[in-house]
Formats: C-alpha cells, structure tokens, sequence
C-alpha cells in the first residue's frame, strides 16, 4: 500500500478518536452498491478489501481509511441517440415539435429505464490520519477526490477542522528561485521535469519534461518572467515527487533506500503485506512531511 499521490491536510486541533471509536463513526456511512435506479454510491469500506473487516486500518499511530465510489455507466452518446429517436417518434405521432421542457422530462424516462442494466465500475481513495503529526494525507490526484473524501469524513464524525498546508513564503517564489540560482537546500535535488508560467491569469505556460533545467532556455524564460508552478524533485535519496504551487505532490514514488526496509522482513500473507508497506511508507512520510513545511519557510500559524 504504498501511496502516488499526496494531497496533505492539517488538523487544526487535537484528533483524539481512536481507531474502534473512528470505525464506530464510520460505520454509519459505509459503502453500500448503487441500487437500480442510483447512479452513484459513495462510503467507507474496509482498507483491505474485505467486507468483514474493520472500516479503520491502524498501526504505529497511524489510521487508515478508504472510501469506495461506485457510478453506472451509460454513455452519453448512446443516450442522446436514443432521446432522439424517442423525439422523433414522438413528435410524428403528435404533430408538433417537443418543448424543452418534455425533452428532458424524455431523458429523465430513459436514464430512469436504462439505469438498472447499466455497468458499473468502481474506485477506492485511500487516506491516512496522523494524529500526532496532526496531518490527514490523502492519496489524491486531483483536489476534487481529496475534498470528496474529507467531506465524506465530516458528515461522519460531525466536524473536522482540516486544512490545507498554508506556508510562510510562497511556493512559487521558493521553487523559482531554486532554478534561477541552481541552489537548492543539501536535501533537495532538482530532477527533470517542470512547468514554467508566465504571471497573470492568462499567462503562458511552458511544460518541460526529461529535460535538463540547468540549460540557457530555461534560464531565458525564468529571466522573461515565467515562474515555476510545478517541479520535480527528489528528497534525502528516498522519496522523488512532482510538487506544485498549492504543494500537492504527484507522482511519488519511494526509492531505494526506503524500498530496502522491506529486505529483512519475513512477509506472510497479504494482510501482513498491507500493514508492512503501511507502518514503512507512514513513517517516512511522518519525517518528510514537516521536512516539507521547513522547506517553505514554515507554517502560518492561525
């Protein structure tokens, strides 16, 4: 279970449930399958996948979750078809054109006819809490799926002050400045990827990708103005990572070094699979995380 997306959060206060007294509050709200006429299910389910299992995944201090989204599929190409034809047909029989009004109350008949022998396919989110580094960390790679399943976890534990990392200096400066002057922190190793902005909501975007930052034309578009909004990086020879602007981290992936952990552990089965790779990925990431903040100048204090 090893995470490839980070969309980080912090606990604004103490998070004191623990694991038993989580699960009990999301049990409530735990997947069920879509129903006939349901074109989507969303809810908790068991981080290892089986349906007996607790909701909560707990080990060293950390907890993690998952929520699972179920959608049925119905194209949207085969349904205007066949709106459409039931238009048409329609429309002959009665010897008038259809108002707006009855055509979707039309597409509201056939989504509610077609629903029930639609396809379905699901996806699991997975997230972790933290509690003594007070960080919720998602495994999201776009800020909707992350913000769908912190909603998901307040409409079951009632509240939950989270936030996103709001740093002392600006994410874009810090990682600019980092290519103009090739310097970056002992830590810090610059990789081959970036995607360079000029400011303004409209600016132009350059996207650069297996190639060497270091090179005049990347130093002739920081010079024109462009900013760095997203970059790759590599931390301590352990994890390497996409970052951008709002310090979402893409792409992560766990070297060799922390790879290694696993060598010398007698793994049996994959329940004792899942809690190795859990207990060693959240570990690291504990030590990476308030790494991350340090590199921005810090965290803002509310």
């Amino acid at each position: 279970m090893w995470f490839k997306n980070l969309s980080p959060f912090r606990l604004t206060e103490p998070f004191t449930l623990t694991a038993d007294e989580l699960a009990e509050k999301l049990e409530a709200l735990r997947f069920r399958p879509c129903g006939a006429h349901e074109e989507s299910s969303f809810g908790w389910t068991a981080p290892l996948g089986k349906a007996e299992q607790s909701l909560v995944h707990a080990a060293n201090g950390y907890m993690m979750l998952c929520v699972k989204k179920e959608e049925r599929v119905l194209p949207v190409a085969v349904v205007n078809e066949m709106i459409q034809e039931k238009a048409a047909e329609a429309e002959e029989q009665q010897g008038r054109k259809l108002s707006k009004k009855e055509r979707t109350q039309l597409k509201d008949e056939l989504i509610f006819d077609l629903l029930p022998r639609a396809f379905t396919f699901s996806r699991k989110i997975y997230a972790y809490i933290d509690p003594n580094g007070g960080w919720l960390v998602v495994d999201a790679a776009s800020a909707k799926n992350a913000e769908d399943l912190l909603s998901l976890l307040r409409k079951s534990l009632g509240s939950l002050p989270a936030v996103p990392i709001n740093t002392v200096n600006n994410p874009v400066a810090i990682m600019t400045q980092w290519l103009v002057t090739q310097q970056t922190p002992s830590d810090i190793v610059v990789e081959d990827e970036c995607e360079l902005r000029s400011p303004g909501e409209e600016g132009s975007i350059i996207r650069c990708k297996n190639h060497d930052l270091s090179l005049p034309e990347i130093q002739n578009h920081l010079d024109s103005g462009k900013e760095v909004i997203k970059l790759a990086l590599s931390w301590a020879d352990r994890l390497s990572f996409v970052i951008d602007k709002s310090l979402s981290i893409k792409r992560l992936r766990f070297l060799d070094l922390v790879q290694e952990q696993l060598e010398d552990i007698e793994i049996d089965g994959d329940d004792m699979r899942f809690d190795v790779d859990f207990s060693i990925m959240s570990a690291e990431l504990g030590l990476f995380l308030p790494r991350l903040l340090e590199l921005f100048g810090g965290e803002v204090k509310s």
